[in-house]
């Protein structure tokens, strides 16, 4: 019991942990999807902090409403003064024998997804993404793969 007890005291005593900005940046607010042309760059490090190249965990916002979203992986491609710019990933098969959707690049599988599903990458819509609101590292993508997403976003108009 006396064991029961101090957990239960170093549970209350211990600092409440902060709450990630989820999606948001300074001001509290998602300033909007990123429109220009991307300064697409490729330099994945392995310093702990998410660079382009590297695929991430983060909160993207739905389109349609930027007050709300959901986590999802996103390839880092660029940057937006303090924002990273990114683009979203899907399992859903968007390119197949029987239809192809320009707006997606196949990258494969990779350890961004613990269940080894293929993947698509979505170019035509670049989010701005918060460095601190990236939840975790999910991989970097290879140089080959990368170039092939870069080729799709110059084609999508970014």
């Amino acid at each position: 019991m006396a064991g029961l007890f101090s957990r239960i005291l170093r549970f209350l005593s211990a600092k409440p942990r902060r709450t990630p900005r989820v999606g948001r940046g300074a001001a509290g607010t998602y300033p909007g999807d990123f429109t220009g042309v991307v300064a697409v760059r490729y330099s994945p490090r392995a310093d702990g902090r998410a660079d382009p190249g590297e695929i991430v965990w983060t909160w993207v916002p739905y389109e349609e409403d930027h007050r709300q979203g959901k986590d999802r992986p996103v390839l880092l491609v660029g940057e937006d003064g303090p924002w990273l710019l990114g683009l979203m990933l899907t399992s859903k098969d968007r390119n197949n024998g029987a239809h192809r959707d320009a707006a997606y690049v196949d990258i494969g599988s990779g350890p961004w997804d613990r269940e080894g599903r293929p993947s698509e990458v979505k170019v035509n819509r670049v989010v701005r993404v918060d460095p601190a609101a990236i939840r975790r590292e999910g991989a970097v993508l290879d140089r080959r793969r990368f170039t092939q997403v870069s080729e799709g976003l110059r084609r999508a108009g970014h």
